[in-house]
């Protein structure tokens, strides 16, 4: 059986050894303040298990035949890419954000790529291992984290150049039976209640940065695996229950303590192999890409939630039909509209790679990922503008309980009569999850950073554009050139950009 259930998962979480950290407290996995990201996680299997879900959150491996989860998947298809995508846009509005599951599955596309590349470039064995830990996780639908940051110090030297060697996770030694790393990684979404830890390189690495060209899974609760955790949830509710306040997620601070990754769980070894050190850039680039492109799935949620909230709470108070309600709601359901539509067209675009996983165009992912961060806080800002102030000054939830002040709270929170009091309680409760809690500042971050700023978007797109051929329309209407050759635009497609790094390689 390939599609795990939520108990499966949650049991094996609770048997893992306790290396989770939050404020100077060492914890298991069943500590209160990771439930409400467990919650988030829960979506996942619940849904792979629904029938009214399973044609977006199933799907078939291609090495067994059988049906697994879908965040399990390596893309064999422009429709696998396409249905990932929708997968990710309705589990996010099911959570009221982030799904989080998609950095791992996101990690192991662009491993299945890269290791496949390096054999066939190099004549080593990493494709094999990686099929071989993908049967592992797709028997077991594991759920993993993605742990790509580093520490990086001086963000103006290279690895090697930095004061201490270990502020980029690094091979210390090769042994026949495996490797051992130290260092950290930042931004880890998810890591306190993942299964595995997939581990990959966060830049270029030139020829002095051979030890920090290294990729590799284990276990979260690994020896010497320390995940020192940043909680984040919403005010904890007592009579209004609803589904938006039980969701939450946790980052992890993951350091890596000499900690031995055994040979068969790695995938890149550049301190053993140098040759191997240029496909570190490759396989940073690549995962940036596919987790891109899951967020052209995400951030159109987010934009979704905004406006389904701002809508709503213009009914209640009574102004839906103002025009520059309208206006604004356009806004929103624009933005999300345009920012799928850039990940769909990715997908149109997608070439299928020698190891046969599909890449999304690249220029199309990057475009609408960039939009999607640049509104991010516009449209945060739209719905407090439309709710007005209660979102921030609401009183707490028992003070409309209480007998003293529950029936003088209820008068005057009036707004449509055509509505219920506790609906409108609700509402503004709802607003208040998602504009001033603590959760709400950590959602917003990630709107901006999460798979990389607009400036990350912006690097990479413009790397693949090309100029030359773009100006030439202007060259022609200039009279500069006589003639001008139908336009479609010039890009570095999945297979060009392949091409292209296997000349670098030789």
């Amino acid at each position: 059986m390939a599609i795990r259930t939520f108990d499966e998962y949650y049991k094996r979480l609770k048997k893992m050894r306790n290396n989770v950290y939050i404020n100077g407290e060492r914890v298991g996995r069943d500590d209160e303040r990771l439930q409400p990201g467990i919650n988030v996680i829960k979506e996942t299997y619940d849904r792979a298990n629904d029938p009214a879900y399973a044609d977006v959150c199933t799907a078939t491996s291609h090495l067994t035949g059988e049906k697994i989860n879908r965040f399990c998947h390596i893309h064999q298809s422009r429709e696998d890419l396409l249905t990932k995508q929708l997968m990710t846009r309705f589990l996010c509005h099911r959570v009221g954000g982030c799904i989080q599951r998609c950095m791992g599955i996101d990690a192991m596309n662009a491993l299945s790529v890269v290791t496949y590349e390096m054999d066939q470039a190099l004549g080593t064995d990493h494709y094999q291992r990686f099929k071989s830990y993908l049967r592992y996780f797709q028997d077991n639908d594991i759920c993993a984290n993605c742990a790509q940051t580093d520490a990086k110090g001086d963000r103006s030297k290279r690895p090697h150049e930095q004061s201490d060697p270990d502020l980029y996770l690094r091979i210390i030694e090769t042994r026949s039976d495996g490797i051992v790393v130290r260092g950290a990684k930042l931004h880890n979404t998810i890591a306190p209640y993942a299964d595995e830890i997939i581990v990959l390189p966060t830049r270029f690495m030139t020829e002095k940065d051979n030890e920090y060209a290294v990729a590799f899974a284990i276990p979260a609760d690994w020896e010497g695996v320390k995940l020192v955790t940043r909680p984040a949830y919403q005010h904890k509710r007592i009579r209004l229950k609803a589904p938006v306040a039980e969701m939450g997620d946790c980052e992890s601070f993951t350091i890596f303590d000499n900690v031995f990754v055994p040979v068969e769980r790695v995938f890149m070894n550049g301190k053993a192999d140098p040759r191997q050190t240029p496909f570190a850039g490759f396989l940073a680039l690549l995962f940036a890409h596919y987790h891109r492109h899951s967020y052209t799935g995400c951030k159109p949620a987010v934009s979704e939630i905004l406006a389904s909230q701002a809508a709503l709470v213009a009914e209640y108070n009574g102004v839906e039909r103002e025009p520059h309600i309208i206006e604004k709601l356009s806004h929103l359901i624009g933005t999300a509209e345009l920012v799928f539509a850039a990940g769909q067209a990715s997908a149109y675009r997608a070439e299928r790679s020698p190891s046969g996983t599909w890449i999304p165009d690249e220029i199309l992912t990057n475009a609408g990922r960039r939009l999607a961060g640049e509104e991010i806080y516009n449209e945060y800002k739209i719905l407090a503008d439309l709710a007005g102030g209660l979102a921030a000054t609401l009183p707490l939830e028992n003070d409309f309980y209480s007998d003293e002040t529950g029936e003088l709270l209820s008068k005057y929170m009036l707004r449509n009569p055509k509505v219920s009091i506790e609906n409108q309680h609700r509402c503004f409760r709802m607003i208040e999850n998602t504009l001033v809690s603590e959760m709400a500042g950590v959602m917003q971050v990630a709107g901006l950073h999460g798979g990389g700023s607009p400036q990350m978007e912006t690097i990479t797109m413009m790397s693949r554009y090309d100029l030359e051929e773009l100006k030439k329309i202007a060259k022609y209407l200039a009279g500069i050139e006589k003639e001008m050759p139908r336009y479609d635009r010039k890009t570095v497609t999945p297979r060009k950009l392949l091409e292209r790094f296997r000349k670098i390689i030789k």
